[in-house]
């Protein structure tokens, strides 16, 4: 696959995004970066600028609301022109007790990211897809795989993300676009700072690295790091009469 020129980066103030986005810079491409918070956005654009990217543009907005999606992308299209790969990195964790203490949170948890991150990588395919090349990588999460006590709400939102994933690439493969679904475990990063670090905590520069590797490759889907594709395959397999009894 051709080195992306233009890449569209939304939530690109993560960790895992910026990751992302210094390895597309270093070779070269165009960014233009969308998050909510202009300040952060412009430090990490500056950063871009200075590892080589050709250009580097920042869109202040938020991605939860679902209205307004259409021009916001229209609006990504006209600065940068039609983009070769759109990532989608915004996402929103919390675990089952906050979640549990606030319906609030738990509707903004399953908005960010399942609903409003599905609606995006949908109508981001359709729009490659009238030129019938492009890629959209979305990042997802093991938490998807089954769900657990600690995070069920988060875990419901990913597995119904990845979910809706899988049908998007079976529908847009015959239209030259690729849907690349990111299923990393735990990262170390400011939206996991207040969980206990362990050997299973990758780098944000980890996943960042498989995932510019996957693009280029024309991968469907990807666990980060790799090893969780065995963890998570007998982790599906724990008969539910066990599983219930966990506590994970």
């Amino acid at each position: 696959m051709a080195e992306p020129g233009r890449v569209l980066v939304l939530g690109a103030t993560s960790a895992m995004a910026q990751a992302c986005a210094r390895l597309w810079a270093g070779r070269g491409a165009s960014l233009l970066l969308v998050g909510r918070n202009p300040d952060r956005l412009e430090a990490v654009a500056a950063d871009l600028r200075v590892r080589g990217a050709a250009r580097v543009e920042t869109l202040a907005a938020d991605l939860a609301p679902l209205e307004g999606q259409g021009a916001l992308l229209d609006q990504a299209w006209a600065r940068l022109g039609a983009p070769d790969v759109v990532l989608l990195a915004q996402g929103l964790l919390a675990d089952s007790d906050a979640c549990e203490a606030s319906a609030e949170l738990t509707a903004r948890v399953l908005q960010l990211d399942f609903t409003a991150t599905a609606l995006l990588a949908q109508e981001a395919a359709l729009r490659l897809a009238r030129r019938g090349a492009g890629t959209v990588v979305a990042i997802s999460s093991v938490a998807g795989d089954r769900g657990r006590q600690s995070n069920y709400a988060y875990g419901a939102a990913k597995g119904g993300l990845s979910l809706f994933l899988e049908g998007l690439r079976n529908r847009m493969f015959r239209q030259g676009v690729r849907i690349l679904t990111v299923k990393p475990g735990f990262v170390d990063s400011p939206m996991t700072a207040h969980l206990r670090r362990n050997a299973l905590f990758a780098s944000p520069e980890t996943v960042g690295r498989a995932v510019v590797r996957a693009v280029d490759r024309g991968r469907d889907r990807i666990y980060v790091p790799g090893f969780w594709l065995p963890v998570m395959l007998v982790v599906r397999h724990v008969p539910g009469w066990i599983w219930k009894r966990l506590r994970l």
